[in-house]
């Protein structure tokens, strides 16, 4: 509860801040209008962000959240999230790219909107912790029943003291430049959540001052 007070307050207390001294007079002067309610905007789409995760992570963990599974071409998901963050990344100067080029159809079984979910969590992390000017790159290994989809940053990396707390809710590697980026705080939480409800498993390679590899694993449709 103290995390969930800790992550709503800082948005709340923006929002709060900016009507205040609209109220005090600043809203006579328009330019000052349009900015504090731009960023009194923002703020709110964070405090939106944040419940939604909150909601679907609560039922995740409550086991109320059902997947619909069905088979989709885990390539072609990967390049419509890839296409959706390619803005995202060019601010960055990052690049997207593959390790090879992929042609073939890679059928898997699982919930196509959640796994949609992961990748776009996945990627987005690479792409907040990933150095600037640098790339992400997104690979697949596939054996007899299961493909194996991996996405590299080049990045600062995470600490081997870090890495048991990963995937706990809220926890932050890095702060103040955490929140910079916006975000719940449970993002890494959500994709082990999704991951584990689909009976597979999720995967975590990084050295400081070299970067991260997050990979996951999905079943091959039959």
């Amino acid at each position: 509860m103290g995390n969930v007070a800790h992550e709503l307050k800082t948005p709340l207390f923006l929002i709060q801040g900016y009507i205040s001294n609209l109220l005090d007079g600043a809203m006579d002067d328009k330019e000052l209008l349009k900015k504090y309610l731009k960023r009194a905007d923002k703020s709110v789409d964070r405090l939106t962000y944040i419940i939604k995760d909150l909601d679907l992570i609560t039922q995740l963990e409550s086991s109320t959240l059902k997947l619909e599974i069905t088979s989709f071409d885990l390539l072609k998901l990967t390049l419509e999230v890839i296409e959706d963050l390619e803005i995202t990344a060019a601010k960055k100067g990052i690049k997207i790219v593959f390790d090879k080029d992929y042609n073939d159809i890679m059928l898997v079984d699982a919930d196509r909107n959640r796994i949609q979910q992961v990748l776009i969590n996945l990627i987005t992390n690479s792409i907040n912790y990933g150095s600037e000017k640098g790339t992400t790159e997104i690979s697949f290994e596939s054996d007899n029943n299961k493909i194996s989809i991996k996405v590299n940053d080049n990045g600062e990396g995470i600490s081997q003291e870090n890495m048991p707390r990963l995937f706990q809710r809220f926890f932050r590697v890095d702060e103040s430049r955490s929140r910079n980026h916006g975000g719940s705080g449970l993002g890494l939480a959500i994709v082990k959540h999704i991951v584990d409800a689909h009976n597979e498993n999720i995967y975590v390679q990084s050295t400081l001052g070299i970067g991260s590899e997050f990979s996951f694993t999905l079943k091959k449709s039959v």
